[in-house]
């Protein structure tokens, strides 16, 4: 199902790029010569190709976190459990000033949750039923009011757009790299030769691989904000419970899929320079952050 998932998505990317470049009446990267590269056709069809990825991911963000997940959305509760979910979803959403968001549960034994959805007002907050099982309800409460900090915060959209220039400037780089060594050291004049086309490749893992250090520094500041907004909405003692409750158990492994992890409350424990690329700030950063506040 992921696979299919990720193949329609990249479907959809290429036929709404290619429709919008040709309504911009955008065509080659090069120049009329056929040598030199045309600098702001380049930049448009980046800019064209980077940001309609993140964008579409960011529209069907909710749709493809029900399927890849398996989260079973609460439309009417069945049990104390799943109204309790409900009403504190409802009261905290309230107290954060934006739409109820849809709830659900998704079946894992990590204790985890998330938050997804292209805006505050259309959202989706899932926790997982091993969190439900292990949790006390201050804790849960501390847990969905995160989430909710997520949502209230825009955090989707802010770190779709930089997902989305990201990856323009990745692609705009990689190609004026992998230019440069076609003509200048491959003594290529005319089109673009094979290594153009390995270079750009090589340039675009190695300049991806740097751009996923910026959108990571990104998303751990964004936790903060969220863990703050949690201590607000449920109390710092509670948010710091939630957290040391999660810092308990972090030898499960994350059982999210990856498009998920960066609006999760629980990042998984990275070590060494595995820190730089990690969505989350490590869990005892986070509590001394708000033991601070207290």
């Amino acid at each position: 199902m992921r696979i299919l998932l990720f193949l329609a998505t990249n479907l959809a990317i290429m036929i709404v790029a290619s429709i919008t470049l040709s309504l911009l009446g955008v065509g080659s990267t090069l120049q009329a010569n056929g040598i030199d590269l045309d600098l702001g056709n380049l930049l448009v069809i980046c800019g064209v190709f980077g940001m309609t990825g993140s964008l579409i991911s960011l529209f069907i963000s909710k749709w493809m976190a029900k399927r890849s997940t398996g989260t079973q959305i609460i439309e009417t509760p069945r049990t104390a459990d799943e109204k309790w979910l409900l009403d504190t979803v409802d009261e905290l959403s309230r107290e954060a000033g934006i739409k109820m968001p849809e709830v659900g549960i998704f079946p894992s034994s990590q204790s985890n949750a998330f938050a997804t959805g292209w805006n505050k007002n259309d959202a989706l907050v899932a926790v997982s039923q091993g969190l439900l099982s292990r949790f006390r309800p201050e804790e849960i409460r501390a847990v969905l009011a995160h989430e909710i900090g997520h949502v209230a915060n825009g955090d989707m959209v802010t770190l779709a757009l930089i997902q989305g220039v990201v990856n323009a400037f990745v692609m705009f780089f990689a190609r004026i790299i992998g230019h440069t060594v076609d003509r200048v050291i491959l003594k290529n004049e005319e089109g673009h030769g094979i290594g153009y086309f390995l270079t750009t490749i090589f340039a675009e893992v190695v300049l991806g691989i740097l751009a996923s250090i910026i959108v990571a520094w990104f998303s751990r500041k964004r936790e903060y904000r969220a863990d703050e907004m949690g201590a607000r909405l449920a109390s710092n003692h509670a948010m710091i419970g939630a957290l040391q409750r999660l810092k308990a158990e972090q030898e499960i492994p994350s059982q999210m899929p990856d498009q998920l992890v960066a609006f999760g409350i629980n990042g998984g424990l990275k070590q060494g320079l595995a820190q730089l690329f990690a969505s989350h700030p490590p869990l005892d950063d986070r509590i001394d952050r708000l033991r601070h506040q207290i």
